[in-house]
């Protein structure tokens, strides 16, 4: 797969992640790394990247005696995921055409 889409995929991915709540690095990986391996060195540039673009944003909580610093997405976050399904759907598109005329 090409490494470009394969890092957008990975981008909508981690988004997807904080849809219904905000959530923490570990907690990211383990909900998706049943559909895409990620490891900790990946993700977390991945999470400062989106939090630059302003796709998601941070906090910081304490949890039994640490703080821990969560993610969540905004509303240029649910953005990118929405534009990202439409993209998808218009390669859909091409592939259904690539596979009928190959037929």
């Amino acid at each position: 797969m090409n490494i470009q889409i394969k890092k957008g995929i990975v981008e909508v991915c981690v988004l997807a992640s904080l849809r219904k709540e905000a959530s923490y690095g570990y907690k990211i990986i383990s909900d998706i790394s049943e559909l895409i391996e990620i490891s900790e060195s990946t993700l977390y540039p991945i999470l400062r990247r989106l939090e630059g673009q302003k796709l998601l944003r941070t906090y910081t909580k304490d949890f039994n005696g640490r703080t821990r610093k969560y993610y969540e997405i905004t509303r240029l976050g649910e953005k990118k995921i929405r534009d990202f399904l439409e993209e998808w759907r218009d390669m859909e598109r091409v592939y259904d055409f690539i596979v009928r005329k190959g037929k």
